[in-house]
């Protein structure tokens, strides 16, 4: 209310207000505790006993649980000393599982759309998903003498709030991109549906682009164990994604 005044109780910019300026507040939240050396600990913790579960490289889990946290960008920059030392077999893993999750900061504008307990599950999820397909297309043993790592600080020689101005400023960007792409997408969609349904309705039948995916990804949906009479639904939402 401070900012937008009266545009958040009037219901205004809803998505903008309530679903991606959280991002800036969350970013704000893991930069301080990065700065007070809290998020590096819990990293390392659940990254030693992750790696105990996988039988992968403490790297490789460190990477997947702070890729989740930090995000992509800010976590290679802590391992930025030692990514030419690794061999391309890590490094591939490593950017698969980064690729795999989103950062806490989306991780929050996800929960005010869902109930949380299912983004919590989706993000496990997708890091076991990873770490089991990355086990057969891209096997590998690590040495003992590859497993020393050592982090990078992130913001060393930094005050508390030229720090915490960093990732307010990032935050805030992250809500403007991520919302400068749906426009832009949905934009595109739109306008793709608009086009395919004149085209099909000279022939009687109006069907819209994301309904032509559907039948695509129909049989995909349909052996994913999804029932018949919705797997074209669910192939259509899997294709728009």
């Amino acid at each position: 209310n401070f900012v937008f005044g009266s545009m958040n109780d009037q219901g205004l910019a809803f998505f903008f207000l309530k679903v991606l300026c959280p991002i800036v507040f969350i970013s704000a939240l893991i930069g301080i505790l990065q700065h007070i050396r809290v998020l590096p600990v819990i990293i390392r913790a659940i990254g030693f006993l992750l790696s105990k579960v996988n039988g992968m490289g403490k790297l490789e889990s460190f990477n997947a649980v702070s890729s989740l946290i930090l995000g992509q960008s800010e976590n290679f920059i802590a391992y930025k000393d030692i990514l030419g030392k690794i061999s391309r077999n890590r490094m591939y893993t490593m950017a698969a599982t980064a690729m795999s999750t989103v950062s806490m900061s989306i991780v929050g504008a996800y929960m005010t759309m869902l109930e949380p307990k299912y983004v919590v599950a989706a993000l496990v999820l997708n890091m076991f998903s990873t770490f089991i397909v990355l086990s057969l297309i891209n096997p590998y043993r690590v040495d003992a003498s590859e497993e020393n790592i050592q982090m990078s600080n992130l913001h060393e020689g930094q005050s508390f709030f030229e720090m915490l101005g960093e990732y307010i400023l990032a935050g805030f960007k992250v809500a403007i991109i991520v919302a400068a792409m749906l426009i832009g997408f949905i934009a595109l969609i739109a306008a793709l549906n608009a086009l395919f349904a004149t085209v099909t309705g000279w022939f009687g039948y109006s069907i819209s682009f994301q309904g032509i995916l559907g039948y695509i990804f129909y049989p995909i949906a349909w052996v994913m164990g999804v029932p018949s009479s919705e797997a074209l639904q669910v192939g259509s939402i899997m294709a728009t994604k």
